[in-house]
């Protein structure tokens, strides 16, 4: 046994393995940084073994910093962030060439300049830094997005806490989001953020994760979560929303497979939802959304010459792609458009069009529904959800006739005996696909209000009402706005007259994308 005052006098000169430490005036530092874990252990573990002190934690003792695929510039912004004072530090930025050049000598080699990581020399004035207002319905969002990687790693996050029914923070995420979204470039450091609104703690921690790693560590922890997995295949079912998808997961229900064997009792659109899961979970395209729109302007006009149609939602906001289509349809006399949405309905059932819907009627009444109601997303409107089936040949313009007459020899069945697990995919294939249409019915005197509230997106209509409401006073949905300190309706036939009551600039449908 070695004598107690012999031991201290071996351990200032020994590693943390037990190993001679032959360079006591060196301490170093891995950076895992691109590097990886395991690297970095076999690493610091050779280091330790050629006599070399090498540390698991960065601190001002350390003199030679290693890293691997990084430059100076990165390694100090991963400086700053760790000790402040803008990744000041004495010690030696190296290549990793360096540590593995003295491995195999043996010792310590002189660093020189091939070894010596590559800085640019900028001021903090230097670094471009970017201007937001704080409501997205201040700002122009395109479908231009420069940020991807970081909107993409918060919005995931925003779903699964939708997922977890916390709107609280998923509303934090996405508005998170929808600054980084309107920036005109990429974000390259963390300081060009500084001053943006609705960059909370947990956002800002995500966004300095993947630009300092490539990638969050949270999201990826909770996209490979098996409920995450569950619940999105599950809310993936037209009809079905978090609470059951929650509800079927805590049964063991994680698979479109396990639902069909659970037993579980479905209603009729989670029943068709579930028939035709793979369509419905394949996005439309633009072409696909101008021939139903061909369609369903068909059947307005069969029933009520003169009705007007409109294409909303993200393919109005110039999207070429969409998880369904909207239209909504009115009447430019008021009050012909009652009783329109059951003859259009009847007549897209008899040609063969809808393999599912449902269709509510206008609860809608200004007097008690206007002022006394809170403002929502959800309106009151006459509406039809619905899963159309749309041939997959059909052309647009003179074939539509064509089209229709199929559709009548081939009725439509949202029967699961067809139908393979996983989807709706028969055998041999079919020659048609199963889309997802709502279709909304507004009188003229609401119809503006209407048309900004189903164009979208959701967040920029939340942020609508939030400025309506905090800022000017006022009640806004998708059927009035309401003065609640003058106790009136503003009426407007536009979107523009909306956004000038508001004292907004008008936004245009194109830049609405937050």
């Amino acid at each position: 046994m070695v004598p107690l005052k012999r031991r201290k006098v071996l351990c200032s000169h020994t590693g943390k393995t037990g190993n001679v430490c032959k360079f006591p005036e060196l301490v170093l530092f891995l950076l895992e940084r691109k590097m990886g874990a395991s690297r970095r252990a076999f690493l610091s573990e050779l280091g330790q073994k050629k006599g070399f002190k090498v540390e698991d934690k960065f601190s001002e003792s350390v003199t030679h910093l290693i890293s691997e695929n990084n430059s100076g510039d990165e390694v100090r912004a991963w400086l700053d962030s760790q000790v402040g004072g803008r990744g000041r530090t004495l010690a030696h930025l190296l290549d990793v060439s360096w540590y593995t050049e003295s491995m195999r000598a043996g010792l310590p080699v002189d660093i020189q300049d091939k070894h010596k990581l590559q800085e640019q020399q900028t001021d903090e004035a230097e670094t471009e830094t970017f201007s937001v207002p704080s409501y997205a319905c201040q700002r122009r969002t395109t479908l231009e997005n420069h940020n991807t990687v970081l909107t993409d790693a918060l919005s995931l996050l925003a779903e699964n806490a939708e997922l977890s029914e916390e709107e609280g923070r998923g509303v934090a995420f996405r508005r998170a989001a929808a600054v980084l979204k309107c920036l005109p470039k990429v974000v390259m450091d963390m300081t060009q953020l500084r001053g943006l609104p609705c960059l909370g703690e947990h956002s800002l921690s995500v966004i300095k994760d993947v630009l300092e790693n490539g990638a969050s560590s949270e999201v990826e922890a909770t996209k490979n979560s098996e409920r995450y997995k569950a619940l999105k295949i599950l809310t993936g079912i037209f009809g079905v929303g978090a609470k059951t998808a929650d509800r079927w997961f805590r049964d063991g229900i994680q698979t479109l497979h396990q639902l069909r064997d659970s037993g579980q009792t479905l209603n009729r659109a989670q029943q068709a939802g579930l028939d035709h899961y793979d369509d419905i979970n394949q996005s439309v395209t633009k072409a696909e959304a101008d021939i139903i729109s061909e369609i369903v302007e068909k059947a307005v006009v069969a029933v009520l010459p003169g009705a007007q149609i409109t294409l909303t939602g993200g393919f109005r906001r110039g999207k070429l792609t969409g998880h369904d289509v909207d239209f909504l349809i009115t009447h430019p006399e008021e009050g012909r458009e009652e009783g329109l949405m059951s003859k259009v309905v009847s007549w897209l059932e008899t040609q063969g069009f809808l393999l599912y819907q449902k269709t509510t009627r206008n609860s809608y009444l200004e007097a008690k529904d206007g002022p006394a109601r809170p403002a929502s997303n959800m309106d009151r409107f006459e509406r039809c959800l619905s899963i159309f089936r749309l041939s997959k040949e059909k052309k647009r313009g003179a074939e539509l006739t064509e089209t229709l007459t199929e559709n009548l020899k081939t009725p439509p069945s949202c029967s699961s005996s067809h139908v393979q697990q996983g989807g709706d995919r028969e055998e041999g294939g079919k020659p048609w696909r199963a889309v997802r249409v709502d279709l909304v019915v507004s009188p003229i005197s609401q119809f503006g209000f209407a048309l900004l509230g189903w164009t979208g997106s959701k967040l920029f209509e939340r942020e609508l009402r939030r400025w309506a409401g905090r800022e000017k006073s006022m009640s806004l949905s998708s059927h009035a706005l309401f003065h609640n300190k003058q106790s009136r309706y503003l009426r407007a036939t536009t979107e523009e007259e909306i956004f000038s009551y508001l004292g907004l600039e008008y936004v245009k449908p194109s830049e609405r994308n937050a």
